[in-house]
């Protein structure tokens, strides 16, 4: 699957960036190869348009925002929220414009910004436990990888890899994983299992754990067609989610945006701790995944690539998105 190949993937809700990270200046990005630019409108919220202004295609995000409309750097011409031309400097009569640039749904949800090019199929993703009492939220990452969305989508969900890529953090050294059930949802699917780990030094200090091992009994959300809620409960009751959107940039070039949603509170564990550990692991993962093919083949019967029984969760959502993505056009959601 290339994905800037892949019309319907436009049709879905995509994490781009923390809401921290818009200021006062806009911010240029690329999602599924087009470019895009976001910023803040008079109100807060965020706003994205087609990176290019329409007079002589230069970048929006080179240039400011006031009044809470994006003004181009070459000629000042402003576009508001919706990519209408507000203002043309250069008119000697100030006069309505019946032109503009591509505008796209933006939102923010989770203290994060999601966007979406075309009518999404799904609403984002609902995580029940966000803004609950006793629930926090710890903001982690948002970094770019080399590689495809479904690979870092499909590793999230693959407990056959501990022994081998995270055994210098939390991999139980017996590479036979334990067993799992899956359970068919409208929009993706939910795994669960129970998985024997060790608990090393860092890991104890993001789950507030001292024993050398424990046991993560997981309930695995995927949501088509590249974001996970992973809740991992613990002996001691800890209920840390996983919310991990791989956001597709272009071919081979992922945004990797990750925040955790945790039943205690900074006291008990600090936030430095919860992100230290989970980035010593996700690092661990990059290395590995940059090195796959940028290609993921959606049907298993291609022969491109052998599969293990363990393999299920991967296999399901490759071919939960083959089939939207094959499918006739039908009416999409708002």
């Amino acid at each position: 699957m290339r994905v800037t190949q892949e019309p319907l993937l436009r049709k879905f809700w995509y994490c781009v960036m923390p809401m921290s990270a818009l200021g006062d200046k806009p911010v240029g990005m690329k999602l599924l190869g087009e470019p895009i630019v976001l910023w803040k409108d008079a109100t807060g919220a965020p706003r994205a348009v087609k990176d290019r202004c329409l007079h002589r295609t230069a970048k929006l995000s080179l240039g400011t925002v006031e009044h809470g409309n994006i003004v181009c750097p070459y000629h000042g011409w402003a576009f508001d929220g919706g990519g209408h031309c507000v203002k043309v400097p250069q008119d000697v009569v100030e006069k309505p414009h019946p032109f503009g640039v591509p505008g796209y749904r933006c939102a923010e949800r989770y203290n994060h910004v999601w966007v979406a090019l075309e009518d999404p199929y799904y609403d984002i993703p609902e995580i029940p436990e966000f803004g609950m009492p006793g629930y926090r939220q710890v903001i982690e990452f948002c970094d770019d990888w080399g590689c495809a969305p479904l690979r870092i989508m499909e590793n999230a969900f693959d407990n056959a890899h501990f022994a081998f890529v995270h055994k210098g953090s939390f991999g139980d050294t017996d590479p036979i994983p334990p067993p799992f059930t899956l359970e068919d949802t409208a929009d993706g699917f939910i795994m669960r299992t129970e998985v024997p780990v060790r608990n090393p030094e860092g890991m104890r200090d993001a789950i507030g754990i001292a024993s050398d091992r424990t046991v993560r009994r997981t309930a695995n959300r995927f949501f088509t067609p590249f974001f996970r809620a992973g809740k991992i409960t613990y002996p001691n009751g800890l209920e840390n989610i996983l919310c991990t959107a791989a956001t597709p940039m272009g071919e081979n070039l992922t945004r990797f945006v990750q925040w955790v949603i945790r039943n205690d509170t900074e006291e008990q564990v600090p936030a430095e701790k919860v992100i230290a550990f989970d980035k010593r692991v996700s690092l661990e993962d990059r290395d590995v995944l940059e090195s796959t093919d940028e290609n993921v083949p959606l049907d298993a019967g291609e022969g491109r690539e052998l599969h293990m029984v363990c393999d299920k969760p991967g296999i399901t959502m490759r071919k939960k998105i083959r089939d939207i993505l094959r499918a006739a056009p039908r009416t999409s959601a708002a």
